[in-house]
């Protein structure tokens, strides 16, 4: 598994009772870690014993810390350096577990880092069975990022996994990748308009939203089009059909990384030849497991193929 993920970041979790505007407070634990979405990726790959090979840009300030910190978790990292800080996304978790996330800026992109950034993923892609490109893109970095490498991932024989911001992954979608898993606040708001907070994912109309946004994500390119709801379940939109697959139940301490999971999951038996159903089981299952943890992509590999045997696939 190769993992494109452009803006890398140092993730900073904090505990606290409760999350207080305006309020000085004591925090009850901190953990700091390699973080970006790619990171979490390549974590839940591994709880599968997956090694991920993760790819992305180093800013010179900072950099080092990320490598040695990630060089601990046993990832693989073929770096691109470039100037600038690294950036630093900062999650409270209160006891509540209503998270926050405070995403920092990455580092400006110019055209000469990405096309280094392009040639480092076409030869690393030799041998690799799937390529994942996972996070948002740092100031600089063209729209047309992932269907760029959407290609070269097809030109090597390789399936490709697009886990991006809405404007990233519309712009994908012509290339064809084999699988996309927007959740449904960005997949309604992608292809209907529709702002976050007018996107309920825990009503009754759920599973009829989810496969409508996934039906339209394929016509629009997507070879397997995935729309996540959260603790609802997932919808799977295919050439052979259409199927809304329920969430297991599981204790939820966070849900940050969740989407990554789910790629990483998803990832793993695309690159196996799974069914397409299976392939969105073990993504979902990967998710979940990871809801139980509280560090993004962490999580119980046995626990996630306890829960694949739980999710089951309703045609549509």
């Amino acid at each position: 598994m190769l993992i494109a993920t452009p803006n890398i970041c140092l993730d900073i979790t904090v505990r606290v009772p409760r999350l207080v505007p305006g309020a000085v407070l004591r925090a009850t634990g901190t953990e700091t870690t390699a973080g970006g979405k790619g990171v979490n990726v390549a974590r839940a790959a591994r709880a599968h014993g997956v090694a991920g090979v993760l790819t992305g840009f180093l800013p010179r300030e900072d950099g080092d810390r990320f490598a040695t910190l990630l060089g601990r978790e046993g990832t693989a990292f073929l770096p691109v350096p470039v100037d600038g800080v690294l950036r630093v996304v900062t999650i409270f978790l209160p006891d509540d577990g209503q998270v926050t996330v405070v995403n920092g800026r990455g580092p400006e992109i110019d055209a000469a880092h990405w096309s280094r950034f392009v040639d480092g993923v076409r030869a690393a892609l030799a041998g690799q069975d799937v390529l994942v490109c996972s996070g948002s893109l740092p100031p600089g970095v063209p729209v047309e990022a992932y269907g760029e490498l959407t290609r070269l991932g097809h030109e090597a024989g390789v399936p490709v996994v697009v886990d991006g911001a809405p404007p990233v992954l519309r712009a994908a979608l012509p290339t064809g990748p084999d699988l996309v898993s927007p959740n449904l606040s960005e997949a309604e708001g992608m292809l209907f308009g529709r702002v976050d907070e007018d996107v309920n994912e825990t009503g009754d109309d759920v599973p009829d939203r989810a496969v409508t946004a996934a039906r339209e994500l394929r016509r629009a390119g997507a070879v397997r089009a995935v729309v996540t709801a959260g603790g609802s379940g997932a919808a799977l939109a295919t050439a052979d059909g259409v199927w809304w697959l329920p969430s297991p139940t599981v204790h939820l301490v966070s849900p940050i990384g969740a989407g990554d999971s789910f790629a990483a999951g998803a990832g793993i038996a695309l690159a196996r030849g799974d069914a397409d159903v299976d392939v969105v089981r073990l993504g979902m299952a990967t998710a979940s497991a990871s809801c139980e943890t509280a560090v993004a992509g962490i999580l119980d590999g046995a626990r996630a193929l306890e829960l694949f045997e739980q999710i089951e696939a309703e045609p549509r």
